[in-house]
């Protein structure tokens, strides 16, 4: 192939991924309404219409007769075209056992069905959980099961895409090198995975603060675990294996015990956090529920804890935002937050901003399927160009 008809193929695909995104987010376009945002030619864009409606992906959808002329056709991406399923293993609640909760979104990102269900993992297999967790989602919202393109799973845990290896889970099961291929096997169709914590900052970058930022780093504070996330500019830093961002394993060594080390899991961790509340008198089952009723001494206690954490990430990142998420700190909200700012400012000479998911429901599952229905669309935009 010659570098001119490189050149042009490439010219080519990206604009048919740029028109099958501005399709599949204002919604509904007329011709001169691609001419106008994109600035290709009249002929360009008939061919990229063209191309994407005998691709199943978009179609007429109306009229436009409010202008000179003919009415002019009115485009827009055909919901039903393809799927995306989000499957979330969620870390060990009140009821000791892992949750699964699930969404099947379609084209235009729209979730068409949700299921949740405990699991008792120590006495099942993991391809079979997930293979039934979609085949229930799919039956509920009426989709067939060649019409699913993407499963993305969010484990609370680092993916290794070189060994396809689960790491740092304790999800028993998950940790099995090669599960994800043998799911996708199971399913008939892509499977991809990711950190809980990174699939948090990808519906942060897409609906919260992230938006606005040049880049920003998530602290996920869980009702187990901890967990960090580093956006550089929208694309995600995971590190070699897969195991950037496990902030939770930073060693640190305990002021009143300086021959035993701890780590930051230790230090504001869900069973540190339950530990701190019994020392201050307060109730509560999980630690999102003391930490809601946390008197201000309590927070802010809790608060020069987790700026320790916040410190070594500015120290060594210098992050434009950093983000606290995760349902401890959405339980702690503003009261927190200012708890934070505050402890932040005394404990170093560094500079940061720092705010509160504003992001409701599972960040998680958003996230999942933000990612997933991205690899649909970079999946068929490629079936088009190898067509």
């Amino acid at each position: 192939m010659s570098r001119l008809a490189g050149s042009s193929k490439l010219l080519r695909a990206m604009n048919e991924s740029a028109a099958l995104e501005l399709l599949l987010d204002p919604g509904m376009l007329t011709r001169a309404d691609l001419r106008r945002i994109t600035a290709l030619s009249t002929p360009t864009i008939s061919e990229l219409l063209r191309r994407l409606t005998a691709a199943g992906l978009i179609t007429v959808v109306g009229h436009d007769s409010g202008r000179p002329g003919p009415a002019a056709e009115i485009y827009a991406a055909d919901p039903d075209a393809a799927y995306t399923v989000a499957v979330s293993i969620r870390e060990t609640g009140t009821s000791g056992n892992p949750s699964v909760a699930a969404a099947l979104c379609d084209l235009t990102g729209t979730i068409r069905a949700t299921v949740e269900t405990h699991v008792d993992f120590l006495g099942a297999d993991p391809v079979s959980t997930v293979a039934g967790v979609v085949t229930r989602l799919r039956k509920r919202a009426g989709v067939e099961a060649g019409r699913i393109r993407h499963v993305q799973l969010g484990v609370p845990g680092s993916y290794d895409p070189r060994s396809e290896t689960i790491r740092l889970t304790d999800v028993p099961g998950f940790g099995r090198p090669g599960l994800v291929p043998r799911i996708a096997e199971a399913l008939g169709t892509r499977v991809g995975a990711d950190n809980d914590v990174n699939l948090a900052a990808v519906a942060e970058r897409r609906r919260g603060a992230g938006r606005e930022a040049e880049n920003f780093a998530l602290l996920w504070i869980g009702q187990d675990g901890l967990g960090l996330a580093i956006d550089i500019n929208g694309t995600l830093l995971r590190g070699t294996r897969g195991g950037a961002g496990e902030i939770g394993y930073v060693p640190l060594y305990s002021p009143d015990s300086p021959h035993r080390k701890i780590d930051l899991q230790d230090l504001f961790g869900g069973p540190a956090i339950m530990e701190l509340a019994r020392d201050h008198g307060i109730a509560g089952e999980t630690p999102a529920a003391v930490v809601a009723a946390g008197s201000e001494e309590f927070l802010a206690v809790l608060a020069d804890r987790v700026v320790v954490g916040l410190a070594a990430v500015t120290a060594i990142l210098d992050p434009y935002l950093i983000v606290l998420a995760g349902p401890i700190a959405q339980a702690g909200g503003e009261a927190l937050l200012t708890a934070v700012t505050s402890a932040f400012g005394r404990a170093a000479p560094l500079e940061c901003s720092i705010t509160v998911t504003a992001i409701e429901g599972d960040a998680v599952l958003l996230g999942a399927l933000d990612a997933g229905l991205k690899a649909v669309r970079e999946v068929l935009v490629a079936a088009i160009r190898a067509g």
